[in-house]
């Protein structure tokens, strides 16, 4: 019986510190409340003889007779209540920083964050969608027309190794992106919900300079293929052209501000919720031109003016090298996202779960899209195949090597979708202009905030297009992007938010797994860094400021 009672008495204090712990600043204080309101009707002793108490709660002096206030025997003393009060806070605070400190492995409590007050957090994502929505926005977010440059980047590694590295990225993204997404859940249950990148890596990471690291990398990230989408409309729009006019006046710069005044119109579309059914749209256009492609390539490769299929790499050691990282980064940039916690960010709370299935949604998508495109294409061109196969089909030297209708609709599909993709893109831009010119006490559509929202998303958009005019060279800055860029946010980042949030044991095949893809992708993303800019300053002297070609 001796050994029995100190059991007893350490349950017993278990019970005591967990007593007021409901896992929720924003509960317990809600439980809190509730105590303090049934005490009030029940335990308070001796009426206010001036004024009746409710009235006294309200601000307001009351004359009523205390008949008809409380009942004779019920208590109605507010200074007592009010010291109840603090003292049940008190204890209720000092029992919870016990606990955190006794367990390590948890933050201590902080309040909740006020979302309601952020006018971008307010307008641009506001969290409304379900799984399958975070799915689309995930799908156009991935899987665009960057696919068509997969044979491309087949070219400087080879099949096996092409091969292996396709399914390498595949993998280790999935992962990626999941660990993300347990780690935003973990946060939302500890009731600090982010919304944004760069707060859920301050926050974890601890560092105010994490902060603006991060949102430095998504900005280059966003801006850059919202130059990209814009840059292969308007190629998309003159190869048309060029097929309905082969003697035409009109300039690739052209064809560029054209895409860019209806992007300028798209981009007034307020929030990224809103997007759900252009993204799905976007959805089945990519399904649609992949397919249309694949069989274009196939037509191509079996007909009889089919091009000599050579899969050889380059002669030269150093070449071969520099090539294979500069492939290894455009498959990084294909597969990466950069945005993810602004995605889930949409999804009506709790958000627990849906993430993984909007990500096997997207990753079905991509394992039909990705491996059908790269294999036929570099089947069908080999080590000729160009920076958007598109233009392998149509050589300018010779007829084209598939039917006309079938390009001309896969062109179409493209275009379509790299609309969608520059305004999923550029959601974190609007954001960041909203939360800082808007006001949130005011309507969405309000003349205080629709005016500024206007003016700052135009300018915007014509930045991006004045930039893809003057300087058209897509193959080669997609590799830069995916290599300073989503490198570090889609490769190194989410491991170490999960390993700094979670803490597996430095024994766990989890944590060594983790190690594993940082330090290996930090290596990829300086070794590719290196090389797509060796590849920018080689194709210098290709580069013309608003030239009607673009560079590969």
């Amino acid at each position: 019986m001796e050994k029995k009672r100190p059991m007893l008495s350490e349950k017993k204090k278990e019970l005591d510190e967990n007593l007021w712990d409901c896992g929720s600043p924003l509960y317990d204080s809600y439980e809190l409340a509730s105590i303090s309101r049934i005490l009030e009707r029940h335990t308070i002793a001796l009426p206010y003889p001036c004024y009746h108490y409710d009235s006294m709660r309200s601000g307001i002096i009351s004359n009523k007779p205390e008949s008809e206030g409380r009942s004779e025997g019920k208590l109605g003393n507010p200074h007592a209540l009010g010291l109840f009060r603090k003292v049940v806070s008190w204890t209720l605070w000092k029992t919870r920083i016990r606990r955190y400190r006794n367990n390590k492995d948890e933050k201590p409590p902080q309040p909740e964050l006020r979302l309601d007050s952020d006018a971008g957090a307010v307008f641009v994502l506001e969290s409304k969608g379900k799984w399958w929505h975070a799915g689309f926005h995930l799908t156009t977010a991935i899987v665009g027309p960057t696919i068509l440059t997969l044979p491309y980047a087949f070219r400087g590694l080879g099949w096996i190794l092409g091969f292996f590295c396709l399914t390498v990225m595949g993998c280790v993204t999935f992962y990626s992106y999941y660990l993300m997404s347990l780690v935003l859940d973990h946060c939302e249950k500890a009731g600090r919900r982010h919304i944004r990148f760069r707060e859920l890596a301050a926050d974890v990471l601890g560092s105010g300079w994490m902060f603006y690291f991060v949102i430095f990398i998504q900005t280059a990230i966003n801006t850059g293929v919202g130059i990209g989408a814009i840059l292969l409309a308007g190629e998309c729009l003159q190869i048309m052209y060029s097929n309905l006019s082969p003697n035409g006046s009109l300039k690739l710069y052209e064809f560029i501000a054209m895409v860019t005044v209806v992007m300028i119109a798209l981009s007034q579309i307020p929030t990224f919720h809103s997007l759900r059914h252009l993204n799905f749209a976007s959805l089945v256009l990519s399904l649609g031109y992949t397919f249309l492609v694949v069989g274009a390539c196939m037509h191509a490769g079996l007909s009889k003016s089919a091009p000599h299929k050579d899969y050889s790499l380059e002669s030269s050691s150093s070449s071969r090298v520099f090539s294979a990282f500069t492939s290894i980064s455009i498959i990084a940039a294909i597969f990466g996202n950069g945005i993810l916690p602004e995605i889930q960010a949409t999804l009506a709370p709790p958000a627990t779960g849906k993430m993984f299935k909007g990500l096997l949604m997207c990753y079905s998508v991509i394992l039909v899209t990705f491996y059908s495109a790269s294999v036929s294409g570099y089947w069908a061109f080999g080590n000729k195949s160009n920076s958007n196969i598109l233009k392998s089909l149509m050589p300018d030297d010779g007829p084209s090597l598939a039917p006309t209708i079938v390009i001309g609709l896969a062109v179409i599909f493209v275009l379509l979708q790299l609309l969608a993709i520059g305004l999923v893109y550029s959601q974190v831009a609007y954001e960041i202009m909203e939360k800082q010119s808007a006001d949130v006490n005011q309507g969405m559509f309000s003349k205080r905030n629709l005016i500024p929202r206007l003016i700052l998303r135009t300018l915007y958009v014509i930045f991006c297009g004045f930039m893809a005019a003057m300087l058209p060279f897509f193959g080669d800055i997609n590799g830069v992007i995916g290599a300073i860029g989503f490198i570090p946010l889609d490769f190194v980042l989410p491991m170490l938010l999960y390993n700094m949030t979670y803490k597996p044991k430095t024994s766990s095949l989890i944590y060594w797994i983790n190690l594993f893809i940082m330090v290996v992708f930090t290596g990829a993303g300086i070794m590719g860094a290196f090389s797509s800019i060796r590849k920018l300053v080689v194709d210098a002297n290709k580069f013309k400021l608003f030239s009607s070609v673009v560079v590969d």
